[in-house]
């Protein structure tokens, strides 16, 4: 069995011990706490600077939309017809590593980018399109999504992703993977011909939704056809936390990133045998069993990662500072992957089924494990965690001045989600230092 879907990297020859680095990392978030409380007795976020750039045509929509129905295509292709050698075959690597670690990257820095290159997002509206040019006024209107509804069925389905990614090993064979993609499909084109495709896409598409998430940090946004830039993060300030489930899918994708580094960790690694013994002793193969094993330690972390914040109990305006604490968890956990396993992806672009042809010229690429230290990573990983939380401090104490009315009141009830910050700072670099030990 393939486990590919980690941030790999070697040990890091660290100049400062791992400890220094954490009360580091904690000193810069209370001086920033000071900072703001004494800095910042206004909210400025409400209304930053916009730029517009220039005006995206509408065949933007369509070539890039074509793009990833061809994507989609490709890869169910190979998952189906290709060889079954995880390693070798393009499915696996084009749905956890390209999908799922590249784009929240170009997100962070292009924008909603997903948006553009959704397949099932493309068919629906181009299914939609052609039935209103036949079927005119007589074709029905979707229904109201529930409100009720919010985004609960978003963090189920990213919940569930991580279930496949790293505790299922059927889902990450490549023909079962490629039913469960199509299968995907299906239910989203169900879910957009019933409510919309937009009211589906922004609220229970699990991968619009958080790439939504990623895209409102980035510098650049598109909005009614023009190209904005912006300073970068402060688009964080536009999710909107009172919409049911929205925290939920930020604290979901957070426990999954984080048991993807715990996963690698010797703690996790010395309760994993006895979980396996529960569940055999159940009546279960080892191989299911085990798996057992992985779900439980999933669900234990996100689960540990829901009470810190519940226990923190902040106002329901508050779940857009999540945000950037998921960006960094992901920058930090996923970098090295990035920079390491995404190169395979030129061979496997040459030769997706895996049965020695060479489409593109690249089948005989191979990685370059050179083209970072193992110590930059380290620099990389720490530095996107102090700031992810940085920011997400900021995005606090602004809403919390519109929130509260007064300086002193604003800051007072920050002091939790400084405490809290630094909870999520240090059990990051903690996975950080587990997962290179």
């Amino acid at each position: 069995m393939l486990i590919f879907a980690h941030g790999l990297v070697g040990r890091a020859d660290l100049p400062i011990p791992e400890a220094v680095f954490a009360a580091a990392a904690a000193t810069v978030l209370v001086v920033s706490f000071v900072a703001l409380a004494l800095l910042w007795s206004e909210p400025r976020i409400q209304h930053w600077p916009e730029w517009r750039l220039f005006r995206l045509p509408a065949a933007v929509d369509v070539v890039l939309g074509t793009a990833g129905v061809l994507a989609l295509a490709v890869t169910a292709y190979a998952g189906l017809a290709g060889t079954e050698a995880e390693r070798d075959n393009l499915a696996p690597w084009a749905v956890y590593v390209a999908f799922w670690v590249g784009v929240p990257f170009a997100s962070l820095m292009l924008g909603d980018v997903w948006r553009l290159l959704s397949p099932w997002r493309a068919i629906g509206r181009g299914t939609g399109w052609l039935a209103a040019r036949i079927a005119g006024e007589r074709l029905p209107a979707p229904l109201e999504y529930p409100e009720r509804l919010g985004r609960w069925p978003a963090a189920a389905g990213v919940l569930a992703f991580g279930l496949c990614e790293l505790c299922w090993a059927t889902a990450r064979e490549p023909a079962p993977l490629a039913v469960l993609m199509l299968a995907y499909v299906v239910a989203m084109l169900v879910g957009m011909s019933v409510y919309g495709v937009e009211a589906w896409s922004r609220n229970a598409d699990p991968f619009g939704v958080i790439f939504g998430f990623f895209a409102a940090l980035a510098p650049l946004e598109r909005r009614d056809g023009v190209l904005l830039a912006r300073p970068p993060v402060l688009g964080a300030g536009m999710i909107d936390g009172r919409i049911a489930g929205t925290a939920a899918v930020l604290l979901v994708g957070i426990g999954v990133t984080a048991f993807d580094g715990a996963s690698e960790g010797p703690l996790f690694n010395d309760v994993l045998p006895h979980l396996q013994d529960l569940f055999a002793g159940l009546g279960l193969g080892p191989a299911r069993a085990l798996e057992l094993g992985f779900a439980t330690g999933l669900l234990a972390t996100v689960g540990l990662v829901t009470l810190i914040w519940v226990l923190a109990r902040p106002a329901r305006e508050l779940a857009h500072t999540l945000a950037p604490i998921l960006a960094a968890y992901v920058v930090a956990h996923y970098f090295s992957l990035l920079a390491y396993n995404g190169q395979d992806l030129a061979r496997l672009e040459s030769d997706p089924l895996g049965d020695g042809s060479d489409l593109l010229g690249g089948a005989g690429a191979a990685i370059d494990y050179g083209v970072i230290s193992a110590t930059a990573i380290w620099y990389v990983q720490v530095a996107a965690l102090v700031l992810g939380h940085v920011a997400a401090l900021v995005l606090a104490h602004d809403r919390a001045l519109v929130l509260h009315g007064g300086h002193r009141a604003a800051t007072r009830s920050q002091i939790v989600m400084l405490a809290l910050m630094v909870c999520f700072t240090c059990l990051g670099l903690w996975l950080l230092s587990a997962a290179n030990g």
